[in-house]
């Protein structure tokens, strides 16, 4: 028998992106950084952990406050161990473009799932700017060994959209010799740019191309983390398709590079109601009414994936219960993910009844399509397993979720907020 309804109050975990990055930029900082709403994930862990390997000082006063006593980034000391990022992409990548500033030795290692993940995309740009890097096939592969120093500014035509590759070289060029400009085919999620303003950077934006000078030192700052819009997103969907349904979701996160989950939703004919917008502050957030309603098939592509792409695993279940035929495209960048994103969402959700097919950069989902409960797999991916929670909830029968824990990557919480819902709580 299906769930006949989700109904509640709840405020989602604070944004994973801007958490890790509140972290990251707090330890290179001059003096003290507070972080309220911080994302207590195992991926945002992991970025603590590596800092702390590196000499920074840093208190965890509570499951959402986090105390960062800054070095400034000459200040950061050699480690002694690796550096183990477990899961997190954001954390690897990153870290390389800040390491890339002191002429110390690093080793950057992570976990099975982080082993897959390409680097070159970064490894080769910071080559180019001076860095030592070397690793498995050519640097594309942890282990990742680096030593920075004596950085040079560089002008980076990307040929993907992708924030963590923008930010990586940007916080190269924080203390590089000249000008370092990244230029993207289309404008990535920019929590690189507006954190390092709210540090005290000043950051030069223009069209697609964005341009930080060396030379430039962080003063320690209160960073408000709103709530990750990407979490959100499973909750989105879930008020949409469960019918008899409403959930109020507090203080969610509405920066213009990350709202595109809404975009897509509301033009398939979902009822969600925005309130309370606060945008006077570094990242603008507002809470969100979603009640059930009858969708419609969409088409999702172009230069509305970088605004969305964590979040295309659940789009496609919400498209499987739309009327019509849903094609995503542009999306080749979801294969190297936690998984092959792509092929992970169409075998699983096909397991309980969804015709999906895939293609080399997206998906075909043909909606209308009951769901029956089945044996399901994560495979380790934090949104994979919320989105089989969530499909589960409209399956007829019994459906397991194998390695559901994997969503403590970026939403631990996410089954007692599920249960609170529910009524279960």
């Amino acid at each position: 028998m299906t769930l006949q309804g989700l109904n509640g109050i709840i405020q989602v975990p604070g944004d994973k992106s801007i958490s890790h990055r509140s972290v990251m930029f707090g330890s290179i900082a001059e003096g003290t950084t507070t972080i309220s709403g911080f994302l207590p994930g195992d991926d945002c862990l992991s970025t603590i952990s590596c800092f702390r390997k590196l000499g920074v000082e840093i208190e965890v006063v509570n499951e959402e406050t986090v105390i960062v006593k800054g070095r400034g980034i000459q200040g950061l000391q050699e480690p002694t161990e690796v550096l183990d990022v477990g899961n997190s992409g954001t954390t690897i990548r990153l870290i390389m473009g800040i390491l890339s500033n002191t002429a110390h030795h690093h080793t950057l290692i992570g976990d099975e799932s982080i082993a897959k993940r390409p680097m070159k995309r970064v490894t080769d740009p910071l080559r180019s700017m001076g860095i030592q890097l070397d690793g498995r096939e050519e640097g594309n592969f942890t282990p990742l060994s680096l030593r920075g120093g004596n950085v040079k500014g560089i002008t980076y035509k990307s040929p993907v959209a992708s924030a963590q590759v923008k930010s990586a070289i940007l916080l190269a060029g924080l203390q590089a010799e000249g000008v370092t400009t990244v230029i993207e085919p289309e404008k990535s999620r920019d929590h690189t740019e507006r954190m390092l303003e709210a540090f005290g950077v000043q950051v030069k934006e223009e069209g697609l191309s964005v341009s930080i000078e060396g030379g430039q030192t962080l003063t320690g700052t209160h960073i408000e983390v709103p709530g990750d819009i990407s979490s959100a997103a499973f909750f989105l969907v879930a008020g949409s398709i469960i019918s008899n349904s409403q959930i109020e979701l507090k203080k969610v996160g509405m920066n213009p590079t990350r709202t595109g989950i809404l975009d897509v939703l509301l033009n398939m004919g979902a009822s969600i109601e925005e309130k309370n917008l606060k945008t006077d502050v570094a990242e603008p957030f507002a809470d969100l009414v979603v009640k059930s309603a009858p969708l419609k098939g969409t088409e999702v592509g172009g230069d509305l994936i970088p605004r969305l792409i964590d979040e295309i695993p659940i789009i496609a279940l919400a498209a499987t219960q739309a009327q019509g035929t849903t094609v995503i495209k542009d999306a080749a960048e979801l294969k190297v993910k936690e998984t092959n994103r792509i092929d992970t969402v169409v075998n699983e959700l096909n397991k309980m009844g969804a015709n999906i097919e895939a293609t080399e950069d997206g998906m075909i989902i043909h909606g209308g399509t009951p769901l029956h409960g089945a044996s399901v797999n994560s495979h380790g991916d934090h949104r994979i397993g919320m989105m089989l929670a969530v499909a589960s909830c409209i399956a007829e029968g019994e459906t397991i979720i194998k390695n559901r824990e994997a969503v403590s990557v970026s939403y631990p919480s996410f089954f007692a907020h599920l249960d609170k819902l529910k009524g279960s709580k």
